[in-house]
């Protein structure tokens, strides 16, 4: 059977997201695959809607036309008004006219009604609009000069006639035609009002995910640049909380003859399906699957007539790789080093991609994700982990090392609204104590302090809610601790980027240990607490514990009271201040309170809301002494001892001096080292000094690559051979002179060499 031109059935009902998605398989089709260019289509889409309930409308050929809910409730509104008017039959002679009374109009007024009621709302409603209102202007005039007797049947017709017109009226399409129509001196064709309300997104068949461009007018720019040959754009929008983070990557503009190459491309690779040892290299070998695609796009381009250049193959296979051995559209916003959170919630689909951008803080973005992507992505994450994830294990925590991400799954009955994920992103280089001066998060003074404590090997724990920047404060604090030290990093999620603290020098052995969440009784990992006894048994080693979190607490601190054989020993811990880490440690992670006295420092960072705005700042907010003379309760007794303090009305990290008289790790220090008091702040204001000398530099020569890792940590190195030159020379050290020298030695060798 045929329903104008096309086969009934044609079309399928996908529930996806609680949303019903109305799909039509236009590849064979020989009409238009577009409601607003070509009625037929039209035709077909409201046909269908009024058998069967949808959503959503797509489109599907080469490429997919996907009609989001609105426009989809402008037709379902006209589909609602059709079997309305087919169900009152309005075009029945009562509605007519006056029987027996002026039979001779009741043909033309029956063949206008249907046309209007019937035949045209299905292929044209905006139309069938027009043709009711200037049918109704026409009974009006020929009612005027009709006789009596044809105003008795006249009356009829025009009642029904203006019923038609305000069914019509009351739905949102026509409502949007009046208002439209407004603002323009002349009525324009119908398909130009179609196109005006029912443009389509448009993307490749094979991808999911959904874009939306909405109140685009409304919007302010606030930053736009290029990520993976995709344009990122930040918005303020008058009316939302949030800024909005839109892109438009290049597989949703390409023109029909690349998107068909792009789908024949896609169903050649899709034979070949890597397994768990290929998806484990995929980093690796993106290259190769990169060349194969180009080939492939090449060899199609060829046998369909289609010109393609090498180049524009080279940007086609990247689109194919990016959704088959990579990550799908997640791929370009996890590449995006300014982001440090993204977060799907359940259920997939219903709500946009959401995440939290490092300069404009929390953002909704305009991608839709949709569950079969989100399927296939856990399937990837099986293959590669090794690990369950089904409803006996309903959380998966994974690491994606060539993205420098951590993912965390949670699904049923966890998660009783179906999968969702949240992807933490990890700075590629990690931050400097230079860096975070630069961005007001310390001090040059909390800095230098930082470093001497770390120089004379103290024990400290870095404490904060999570974003408050602790880990990256961790990763600051381990480009402190002199080269000539072996450093062993423990860390149950990656977030330190250790391979790159090795390729500038560090020698670094990271243990990787077992997931707090999302491990299955066949886990082969190596708890935290064995692998911190093991860290011990590795020789003379700083230790740095990546997150202080259950029972390796126990083994840390005993780590802490034998000062690791004599070298710093540093960890993470969630907490808000060095009361709050005392109360964790001893009361929810039983170590003895006289265990918990071998911290020397804790260091506490917090995001800031000035003026209760809703932006937050990250700020060190608290470097705290713990003192040892004390029993049981250490904020009670006097055991700490706050060495600076952050004041939020003059955002400002203030050194309390006072409380200077009264601590006890410079003293041990000065016993250990010989260095006097007088000494001792020397070295503290010359490492201080020396770090936003280069914010200086960075300011003066706009050379924000002067503060990176690589070039802090040379220009920390040369600072501690100048301090030792001195020693060795002098047998004490003037640290006025040897600021100076190392300020001349960094403008000459390394401003220089940049200017080169």
């Amino acid at each position: 059977m045929k329903i104008g031109g096309f086969k009934v059935g044609d079309y399928t009902v996908k529930e996806e997201a609680n949303k019903r998605h109305l799909l039509f398989d236009c590849r064979e089709c020989v009409y238009g695959t577009s409601i607003a260019d070509d009625q037929a289509c039209r035709y077909h889409v409201i046909k269908a809607m009024s058998e069967m309930e949808a959503d959503l409308i797509v489109l599907a050929e080469a490429y997919e036309r996907v009609y989001d809910q609105a426009q989809t409730a402008l037709l379902k509104e006209i589909v609602e008004l059709m079997q309305k008017f087919d169900a009152e039959t309005v075009w029945a002679s009562k509605n007519l006219g006056e029987p027996g009374a002026d039979e001779m109009f009741l043909g033309p007024r029956h063949k206008m009604a249907v046309t209007i009621a019937h035949d045209l709302i299905a292929y044209d409603p905006i139309k069938a609009y027009f043709t009711c209102v200037l049918e109704l202007q026409k009974e009006k005039a020929r009612y005027k000069e009709g006789s009596e007797q044809y105003k008795q049947g006249s009356k009829v017709y025009l009642r029904t006639l203006a019923y038609m017109k305000d069914e019509f009226e009351k739905t949102a399409l026509i409502q949007k035609v009046k208002r439209f129509l407004t603002e323009l001196e002349e009525i324009p064709d119908t398909k130009d009002l179609y196109r005006v309300f029912f443009e389509a997104q448009i993307k490749p068949s094979f991808i999911g995910s959904m874009l939306m461009f909405k109140d685009e007018e409304e919007l302010e720019l606030l930053d736009e640049y290029t990520v993976k040959n995709t344009t990122v754009q930040i918005f303020n929008h008058p009316n939302k909380t949030m800024n909005l983070y839109f892109i438009n990557p290049p597989e949703y503009t390409l023109s029909p003859e690349k998107y068909f190459v792009l789908s024949k491309t896609k169903e050649i690779v899709a034979a070949y399906t890597p397994g768990k040892a290929s998806l484990s290299t995929v980093a690796k070998s993106r290259d190769y699957f990169e060349r194969i695609y180009q080939s492939t796009i090449l060899d199609v381009a060829k046998t369909n007539g289609i010109k393609i250049t090498k180049r524009e193959a080279e940007e086609l296979s990247e689109i194919v790789a990016r959704y088959t051995v990579g990550y799908g559209i997640l791929e370009i916003i996890l590449s995006d080093r300014r982001l440090t959170d993204v977060f799907l919630d359940s259920p997939i689909g219903q709500n946009p991609v959401y995440l939290v951008h490092s300069d404009f803080g929390q953002c909704s973005t305009n991608i839709l994700y949709t569950e079969k992507e989100a399927q296939t992505l856990i399937t990837k994450m099986r293959a590669m982990s090794g690990r369950p994830f089904d409803e006996a294990h309903p959380v998966l925590d994974f690491d994606l090392p060539e993205l420098e991400t951590r993912i965390a799954t949670i699904g049923p009955p966890l998660a009783p609204d179906g999968v969702a994920f949240a992807f933490r992103l990890h700075k590629v280089t990690p931050w400097t104590l230079a860096q975070f001066i630069d961005v007001k998060f310390l001090n040059p003074m909390a800095a230098g302090l930082i470093s001497f404590f770390i120089d004379n090997k103290t024990t400290m724990l870095v404490t904060g809610s999570r974003g408050s920047g602790k880990t990256s404060l961790m990763a600051a604090n381990i480009l402190e601790i002199p080269k000539n030290s072996r450093i062993i990093l423990q860390e149950d999620t990656l977030e330190i980027p250790a391979e790159y603290m090795k390729r500038i020098g560090f020698n670094i052995q990271r243990l990787k240990t077992r997931s707090p969440i999302g491990v299955s009784k066949t886990e082969t990992e190596v708890a935290p607490e064995e692998a911190l006894r093991t860290a011990l048994r590795l020789g003379d080693s700083a230790l740095v514990l990546g997150e202080v979190r259950s029972t390796e607490a126990r083994t840390l601190y005993e780590a802490m009271r034998i000062g690791a054989a004599g070298n710093v020993v540093m960890g993470t811990i969630h907490g808000d201040s060095a009361y709050a880490v005392w109360d964790r440690v001893v009361n929810d992670l039983d170590v003895p309170t006289t265990s918990f006295k071998a911290t020397d420092i804790v260091v506490t960072a917090r995001p800031i809301r000035f003026g209760g705005s809703l932006k937050s700042h990250r700020r060190v907010v608290e470097v705290t002494e713990i003192k040892k003379h004390w029993v049981e309760d250490p904020e009670r007794e006097g055991g700490l001892l706050d060495l600076m303090r952050y004041d939020a009305k003059k955002d400002r990290l203030e050194l309390l001096e006072d409380n200077l008289k009264e601590s006890d790790i410079f003293e041990k220090i000065s016993r250990v080292s010989g260095l006097s008091m007088q000494q001792m702040w020397e070295e503290i204001r010359m490492r201080g000094e020396s770090k936003e000398f280069l914010v200086k530099l960075k300011e003066e020569h706009s050379l924000p690559e002067i503060l990176e890792a690589e070039n802090s940590a040379l220009a920390h190195d040369k600072l501690m051979l100048l301090k030792e030159k001195e020693i060795e020379e002098k047998g004490k050290v003037n640290y006025r002179e040897v600021l100076k020298e190392w300020k001349d030695w960094v403008r000459e060798s390394m401003v220089g060499r940049f200017s080169k």
